[in-house]
């Protein structure tokens, strides 16, 4: 079972710390949670087609 650590949308007005979660309400102040993950692909990566092929030459 595969879960997604949250972290309080606001928590920079509200708490002195992130407040992490897994739960899509913040169990302090009840604001929306967002997922603390990156985004594994940004298609506006300029440099994106060059790191494919370097990775794609180790690999070789």
């Amino acid at each position: 079972m595969k879960s997604n650590i949250k972290i309080c949308a606001s928590w920079q007005k509200n708490h002195e710390q992130p407040v992490y979660t897994l739960a899509d309400t913040c169990p302090k102040c009840n604001s929306v949670t967002k997922n603390t993950a990156p985004a594994p692909f940004d298609p506006t990566d300029a440099y994106g087609e060059y790191r494919r092929a370097l990775k794609q030459r180790v690999r070789e």
